[in-house]
């Protein structure tokens, strides 16, 4: 199977291409900041997901709680986004609803790999 295939990660590369369309709408001054640090996020997001594909049961694990952690923090960092004005609602929920999405996929991967 491809692991471009695997819908968290076709779900993520949506993530961040709609993340990516905003760039513009946001203020230079948050763009540089945690605006890119979301992005960052978002990226290392999908590079875990890749790593975890190509991995075993017993090593996929950790990095599936690691991305968790980061999918965490990206929610956090992308309320605050909604909360100082840099996005507005409409978006901040587009973003919201995404990432809950992948949350819960994440979810069920950490669950059935627990399971083995």
């Amino acid at each position: 199977m491809n692991e471009l295939d695997i819908p968290i990660f076709k779900k993520t590369y949506e993530l961040y291409k709609s993340f990516y369309g905003l760039r513009q709408t946001v203020a230079k001054q948050d763009r540089y900041t945690i605006w890119q640090r979301c992005e960052n996020i978002i990226l290392d997001i999908l590079e875990n997901i890749l790593l975890a594909s190509q991995l075993s049961k017993s090593d996929k694990l950790p990095i599936l709680k690691k991305t968790s952690l980061r999918l965490n923090l990206l929610r956090v960092l992308i309320r605050l986004c909604k909360e100082i004005k840099a996005i507005d609602n409409k978006k901040y929920l587009l973003l919201q609803e995404m990432i809950d999405e992948i949350g819960r996929m994440l979810g069920g991967w950490i669950k059935s790999t627990k399971d083995f």
